[in-house]
């Protein structure tokens, strides 16, 4: 019953937020445009699924993805389960959270991987380069990009290492590989930090970041629990770029090697 409350709340809330939207297309389209909107029994079904899709996506986040998170952090984290892998007895250091970094990075993967506007932007990619760029290979550049940016980001919040060394040396870096890398890839490398960091991966990474800025000893929630969602966003940027190099090595290099001769 309580569940059933708590979505009917934030189906509301989202309807109010939605409204305006509505309206103001509604009212630009016969005040600007001059002319009616067309096809508004479509669009009223499509904007009512948009509010019961996003206030149901609410409800799960707020019943199961957050607490997910928190609670994975909060294991991974305890004093006792890092006492019986590590054999330490004492002060536990940043290395000793190795677990923490591992499940970080498969839970990037994994969540970049199942990611709906990656998929979407991997399809369009792959029919306008035609065939060019290649659909798995792009989703698993930014997936592994993801998986590596939410394992340092852990490791940030653990090590207490502030938030700006990591965004100025990864950005360094990416000044350096666009200088490099084939035009074709640069715009959808800077794409894709913005289309991987969504519905999917979004919460999940911010309640583990949270959940993991409460659970470590000295690290506040909000100075440290927060930044997650950058260094996922981030890195997807570094390792697209990487894949279009590579992708372009490979390439001159398999032109270049002489054919065997028929002799």
């Amino acid at each position: 019953m309580n569940l059933f409350i708590a979505a009917l709340v934030f189906i509301g809330e989202t309807a109010r937020d939605v409204l305006p939207i509505a309206v103001f297309l509604f009212v630009f389209q016969r005040l600007v445009i001059g002319e009616p909107m067309p096809h508004r029994g479509q669009i009223a079904i499509g904007f009512l699924f948009v509010v019961l899709g996003l206030g149901l996506f609410l409800v799960g986040l707020e019943e199961s993805l957050f607490p997910l998170g928190r609670l994975m952090a909060e294991q991974l984290t305890n004093p006792e389960f890092l006492q019986s892998v590590t054999g330490k007895a004492g002060n536990l250091t940043w290395q000793d959270y190795y677990w923490v970094y591992l499940f970080a990075s498969a839970i990037g993967f994994s969540t970049a991987m199942a990611e709906p506007a990656l998929v979407a932007v991997a399809l369009k990619a792959n029919a306008v380069s035609g065939g060019a760029i290649n659909v798995w290979g792009l989703r698993v550049a930014v997936a592994i990009g993801v998986g590596v940016g939410v394992s340092l980001g852990c490791y940030r919040i653990i090590s207490g290492l502030p938030l700006h060394y990591f965004i100025v040396g990864c950005y360094l870096i990416v000044i350096l590989q666009t200088a490099m890398a084939p035009k074709i890839i640069i715009p959808l490398a800077f794409d894709s930090g913005g289309v991987t960091t969504s519905t999917v991966t979004v919460p999940l990474i911010t309640a583990l970041g949270l959940g993991l800025a409460e659970a470590v000893p000295g690290r506040s929630p909000l100075l440290d629990g927060f930044g997650l969602v950058a260094s996922a966003a981030l890195f997807p940027i570094i390792s697209v770029l990487a894949y279009g190099q590579l992708a372009e090595f490979f390439g001159k290099r398999s032109t270049s090697t002489p054919e065997p001769s028929a002799n």
